[in-house]
């Protein structure tokens, strides 16, 4: 009996995690986006090709729809409310002005080519939003602080919005017998119900997370709940449920900050769902009618070309208004280039919306040129971007005024405040600096503590030896009574270690149900200032760093987190290697991190600045006056020196003049692919391959 393979939803299921499997990694090692193979593994899957998958199958529609939320919720997520306040009204006129630019062009285009006023405006709202694409690209150039960069961020939750609210109306519209007073009542349910959305959920998500601990499992399956009955709501009240989708992202996103549960809820989009809905995506592309669109080329062109000049009419508006320089505007425009997520989500709603005559609101000709304008932007604005951001001024540091590891990771207004404080009260009133090690292997104990010893000598701080034993239901029960014994007999090292020093300790034992947790509550009681903490073997680094103890202490600590690799005693380091990409904050406290650990061992530190090729002379020269500023701002007698070298691989540079040293000090750095989240390829590649001792800096939260 032969196999149905389109009604058999298991057969579907795999077939479509073979092609989420395979597709992605490898378009994204021929540099091109994973979602562009996902749409080709649609079309070569679908009905025009090998027939495998159907677009109307229950697995393939409730998978996709799915994706398609997901994908809206995500956007929420991913919008950095933050730092939307901090430029608030420069973020606000921009994303009107690149909303409302490429409104019109899109209502234009629609009537040029006789599409309905309604079908016009969707056309127009499908052009108005933006994917920010190409944010890793800004933040390894390190110009995020820039503020033309972060007024197009900010300009983000703007455009989404207006898209979105867009679409709700001209869905309604479409749906025929939409009255005046349809459309204030729609309107009117829509704010009440965003209301209830962004304050309620976010009231109800942080008591919830509140009361839950570390409960992971529950706070996840909160959050998915509150996406779907967020959903739903929108349906209720009569509006596309990416709505209430993008909505409930926004209004979890300070619940979620940056923690564990956050990386998980990207993770299982990002590697199942959001993949499902870019497959059916390619599925619903007609293969005879998309070369069709391409042969008579007009719409599409004029699309295309609609988007991308209004996006830049939007840009020089705001470099007129706000007085940016070229390359700020090319960076806004650049980033605001890209249509992936609202846009696609958008397009598949208004071309499976019919009226009650059958018609849909926009033709598969439109939802054709909108596939290619998504391919088109989400190639070539990502190159330009890296291509202009590089000209971008870099944000002036400001002075540093402490040469205290008290303070290296807070903010600027937090560091001034700490300076005036010191300057009018007396420094005994400040609570001690205090170094928390967790201990477990007496391996590698000797060295972490006598990292931690010089550091709290340097600081007239103490030592904090901290050993966790896992909690037991019985606290008489003899496998708990034996742990202690030995956390008894590590302490015991420790203080005989701590003495040579003739540094202050105080060792603690804690018994806790999670030991990341333990050590975050440890730290956080004695308000510690640093956790230094130690790595083995660096085989399968990515997952021990970043997916479980580790991870959860960067996470959940108040205070910064070093993870080490020490071959040799702390005390015979004579030569410290920096790698400097950037001068952001956390980048500037590895710079002091490192001259206060030589300054306390009479060593040396190099910076090393690895420079693309392309990046003009002059960039570097003033990256350079900028890094000597730093460097020399300490009051610190360390010799620190800086190097600058030309390079396309900046791993394998990093790996070469590493040889000469006995530590590198590295900050923790990660990126998110479509797999999910990953450490930086070439923080890999340099862990992977040192054969020196490491430090790896993490701030809170990171």
């Amino acid at each position: 009996m032969p196999i149905n393979f389109l009604g058999e939803p298991i057969i579907s299921f795999t077939i479509l995690l073979i092609a989420i499997f395979i597709v992605p990694p490898l378009f994204e090692r021929l540099k091109l986006p994973g979602l562009v193979g996902l749409l080709l593994a649609g079309v070569l899957l679908g009905p025009n090709a090998l027939n495998l998958l159907n677009s109307k199958s229950e697995t393939i529609t409730l998978l996709s729809d799915i994706g398609k939320v997901y994908l809206m919720f995500v956007a929420g997520l991913e919008i950095d409310i933050e730092q939307f306040r901090k430029t608030k009204n420069r973020s606000i006129g921009f994303g009107t002005l690149t909303f409302l630019v490429p409104l019109i062009a899109g209502i234009v285009t629609g009537r040029l080519f006789n599409f309905s006023w309604n079908s016009s405006v969707l056309i127009g709202s499908l052009l108005a939003s933006h994917t920010l694409l190409a944010y890793p690209i800004i933040s390894r150039l390190g110009v995020v602080a820039n503020e033309a960069v972060t007024v197009t961020i900010g300009a983000t939750i703007f455009t989404d919005t207006g898209a979105l609210l867009v679409l709700a109306i001209c869905v309604g519209i479409h749906g025929g017998d939409f009255t005046a007073f349809k459309l204030a009542t729609l309107l009117g349910g829509l704010a009440i119900y965003s209301v209830l959305i962004l304050f309620g959920f976010n009231w109800v998500g942080k008591e919830f997370f509140r009361r839950s601990g570390d409960e992971e499992g529950y706070q996840f399956l909160f959050i998915l709940l509150s996406l779907f009955l967020a959903s739903v709501g929108a349906q209720i009240i009569g509006v596309e449920k990416i709505v209430g989708a993008f909505l409930a992202g926004l209004a979890v996103n300070g619940v979620l900050g940056n923690s564990p549960v956050k990386e998980k809820v990207e993770f299982v989009g990002s590697v199942l769902f959001i993949p499902c809905f870019f497959v059916d995506m390619g599925l619903l592309i007609d293969i005879p009618a998309f070369i069709q669109t391409l042969s008579s080329i007009s719409l599409t062109a004029t699309i295309v070309v609609a988007l991308i000049s209004s996006k830049f009419v939007a840009a020089f508006l705001a470099k007129i208004l706000y007085r940016y320089n070229t390359s700020e505007m090319l960076t806004m425009w650049s980033l605001s280039l890209p249509q992936v997520a609202a846009t696609l989500a958008a397009t598949l709603v208004a071309y499976k919306s019919l009226n009650p005559a059958g018609e849909r609101l926009i033709s598969e000709d439109v939802l054709n040129s909108v596939i290619v304008l998504m391919l088109i932007t989400a190639i070539v604005g990502p190159i330009i971007t890296a291509r202009v951001a590089r000209s971008l001024q870099l944000v002036p540091t400001k002075d540093w005024k402490t040469d205290s590891l008290s303070v290296w990771w807070e903010s600027y207004e937090q560091v001034t405040e700490a300076a005036e404080k010191a300057d009018n009260r007396l420094q005994q009133d400040y609570p001690p600096f205090i170094v928390v090690v967790p201990i477990y292997n007496p391996l590698t104990q000797r060295y972490l503590l006598e990292m931690a010893a010089l550091l709290a000598r340097h600081e007239s701080g103490q030592i904090m030896p901290l050993a966790i034993t896992k909690a037991h239901l019985n606290m008489d029960d003899p496998q708990l009574v034996t742990a202690l014994e030995q956390s008894q007999q590590r302490l015991k090292l420790a203080l005989e270690i701590s003495q040579e020093f003739n540094v202050q300790i105080s060792p603690k034992i804690r018994i806790d149900d999670d030991i990341a947790l333990g050590i975050s509550h440890a730290s956080r009681e004695q308000n510690a200032s640093l956790v230094i903490m130690g790595w083995g073997n660096t085989r399968n680094l990515r997952a021990r760093l970043f997916g479980s103890l580790i991870d959860k202490v960067f996470w959940s600590s108040h205070c910064p987190v070093a993870v080490t690799r020490l071959l040799r005693s702390p005390t015979e380091i004579k030569r410290i290697l920096v790698p400097v990409g950037d001068l952001r904050r956390v980048t500037i406290g590895t710079v002091r991190f490192a001259q206060i650990l030589a300054d306390a061992n009479q060593a040396e530190v190099v910076l090393l600045h690895v420079s693309d090729r392309q990046t003009l002379s002059h960039q570097i020269t003033d990256f350079m006056a900028q890094l000597s500023d730093i460097a020399n701002q300490s009051k610190l007698k360390v010799n620190t020196n800086i190097l600058t070298i030309a390079g396309d691989d900046i791993a394998k540079t990093i790996i070469e003049q590493a040889q000469a040293f006995d530590l590198v000090v590295l900050r923790s750095v990660r990126y998110r692919t479509t797999g999910g989240l990953a450490v930086s390829e070439v923080t890999t590649q340099v862990i992977n391959n040192l054969k020196c001792s490491i430090v790896m800096l993490g701030k809170p939260h990171s």
